[in-house]
């Protein structure tokens, strides 16, 4: 992940051109085929089901935006894709909730999707210069807690578990440590706050590094037209 991020990064700095918008689409292609792949899977394999494979969980709705963010590079996809990334999906790809191991097509398709969001984050904004704007931290709390309002009425009616809203993952994760349940779910609230937060805050430190390394790297290259003093 770290070194397909690094490479995709050089790429579309080095050519911000043409070559950047096909590495773009390659890569929400990619995205699309882990995300789409994952279902298609789920009904050759019959275990498809309207209590545990709807689209409603949070990486389902990261997929498409970073697929979206890629191709339109609207500021406010870009926004959504970067704070996801960089916190519920990076969670996830840590302590993946995942039943399959290798070689298992699963694995291939979880894996897929969710370093490819981050490698997008990484693309459009640190490749792109997509910056994203102060304030963007909330905006993507809010559509999170929009998003958990739907799945929790999907597991009503379905008896489901997205966004596991209804029981704590199998597999360790953050939320094995936030307290039974519903208490693990303000937790979870409590905690996004505060990484999201941390993602904006190191974000607006690495923005004004850059616009200071900027400023003395012109401040010392030589102005055209400029005259060396004369003696006399």
């Amino acid at each position: 992940m770290v070194l397909l991020a690094v490479a995709c990064v050089w790429t579309v700095r080095r050519h911000p051109g043409r070559y950047a918008t096909w590495l773009c689409r390659v890569l929400a292609l990619a995205i699309f085929i882990g995300w789409f792949g994952e279902y298609m899977a789920d009904v050759v394999e019959g275990i498809y089901s309207t209590q545990y494979t709807l689209p409603l969980q949070l990486t389902d709705l990261i997929s498409v935006t970073s697929i979206a963010a890629l191709l339109t590079r609207r500021r406010r996809l870009v926004e959504l894709t970067y704070f996801w990334a960089f916190t519920a999906t990076l969670q996830a790809t840590i302590t993946p909730d995942l039943a399959y191991a290798f070689p298992s097509v699963f694995y291939f398709t979880y894996f897929i999707y969710h370093v490819g969001a981050i490698v997008a984050a990484c693309v459009l904004v640190f490749g792109l210069g997509i910056l994203p704007r102060p304030g963007a931290w909330w905006r993507t709390f809010a559509v999170t807690l929009l998003w958990a309002a739907v799945a929790g009425t999907a597991d009503v009616i379905t008896g489901g578990n997205y966004m596991y809203l209804r029981a704590k993952p199998v597999h360790a994760s953050v939320l094995s440590v936030l307290g039974p349940w519903p208490w693990y779910i303000a937790g979870a609230a409590g905690f996004g706050i505060v990484i999201l937060l941390l993602v904006e805050g190191l974000t607006r430190a690495g923005i004004s590094l850059a616009g200071r390394r900027a400023a003395v790297d012109a401040e010392a290259r030589p102005r055209h037209g400029s005259r060396m003093p004369s003696h006399t």
